[in-house]
């Protein structure tokens, strides 16, 4: 019986593989393999897709968070507060630019508890980092009331949200300035590592298209220290014509999303995920709870099914980020929800009966 990967990407290369073809071949006849006309052209496309003025593509989703605060003036001496229940990126952007990250817990839903971010603002904090986690949007209107309270900016991370909104607004189109990224296995993914800063501001744009091209708006003038982390040309050719998909593509997420609840329901003590009031997901992953997590883990790989963990290890108990000071118990539903989560595959031509089989392993248990 044959496998099922947690992303398969072959429906999607399959129908933009002959657009793709002539795109890289008409980079190379151009010898325009930075900054060429493909990157602008996908930067005023996305920059539509999602509602907003400005589309600054740069080389990773987290070089997107790092330029998208740096644009902003975070710096040394600052704080950013984000949620414990995240990828290490969104925390590893934030000390990038010499600010401190400042966690607080998550709801059961995945995402950032607004209701926690006010506790831990200071004289010190600049922003709020909110995370559009597995497709879905965080509470941003409540967001938006603390941060306007206290003079702050929100940048968002939009990275797993490609066409995601809450309430007829977009993901990425909410806050100062998002930083998304383009990693082959999102819902608009490169082929390759890739990366773009959305913003309204026509200033926070122009700071971002010199951070990411050496701190210059023209060659050989450096006013500041800058980065080299530009858009591929070749990738901005692959997501050119993957754009024109996503729609259709999120669609058929929709549906897989709504095929795993009707499976799944007849299993009580498996939590499915639901869409909050007001969102209309996307569904970039489909994360189940289970209190048996491990061993059903073990039984789907077992199975020739490869399910995953998003994410194991809270941020506050990473390595990376014990100098932060937060030890076991700081944020008990982030911990919680990284001992019980499990992501099932889930990508546009899944089929009913790959589906069907993944349920099956759940009547093991």
């Amino acid at each position: 019986m044959s496998e099922i990967p947690l992303v398969d990407l072959g429906l999607q290369h399959r129908q933009i593989a002959d657009e793709v073809a002539e795109g890289f071949a008409r980079v190379i006849e151009e010898n325009a393999f930075i900054l060429g006309p493909a990157v602008a052209e996908f930067e005023d496309a996305f920059a539509t897709f999602v509602g907003v003025a400005h589309c600054v593509g740069v080389a990773s989703g987290t070089d997107a968070l790092e330029l998208a605060l740096r644009a902003i003036g975070v710096g040394h001496g600052d704080e950013v507060i984000l949620p414990a229940n995240t990828f290490i990126a969104t925390a590893l952007a934030v000390a990038r630019t010499g600010a401190a990250p400042v966690l607080v817990d998550c709801g059961h839903d995945h995402l950032i508890d607004a209701d926690q971010i006010e506790s831990q603002v200071t004289a010190h904090t600049r922003a709020v980092l909110p995370v559009h986690l597995y497709g879905q949007m965080a509470l941003m209107e409540d967001i938006e009331g603390v941060a306007e309270r206290h003079g702050l900016a929100i940048v968002e991370d939009a990275a797993q949200a490609h066409g995601a909104n809450r309430n007829g607004r977009s993901a990425g189109s909410i806050g100062a300035v998002a930083g998304t990224s383009f990693y082959p296995g999102k819902n608009l993914g490169a082929y390759g590592d890739a990366g773009a800063v959305l913003t309204r501001s026509a200033e926070i744009a122009a700071a971002l298209r010199a951070l990411r091209n050496y701190g210059s708006d023209r060659k050989y003038h450096h006013p500041q220290r800058g980065f080299n982390s530009r858009l591929d040309t070749l990738q901005a050719v692959v997501l050119r014509a993957k754009l024109r998909f996503l729609d259709s593509w999120n669609g058929m997420r929709r549906v897989a999303a709504g095929r795993y609840d009707e499976l799944l329901e007849p299993f009580e003590w498996v939590i499915r995920p639901v869409a909050l009031e007001g969102n209309d997901p996307v569904w970039h992953l489909y994360v189940v709870r289970v209190p048996n997590r491990d061993a059903v883990l073990r039984a789907l790989h077992e199975a020739g099914i490869g399910a995953a963990i998003h994410y194991p290890v809270p941020i506050h108990l990473s390595g990376a980020f014990r100098s932060l000071g937060y030890g076991p118990g700081s944020f008990p539903v982030a911990e919680e929800l990284a001992s019980q989560v499990l992501s099932l595959p889930l990508f546009p031509g899944i089929t009913e009966v790959q589906q069907a089989r993944i349920a099956e392993v759940f009547k093991g248990f």
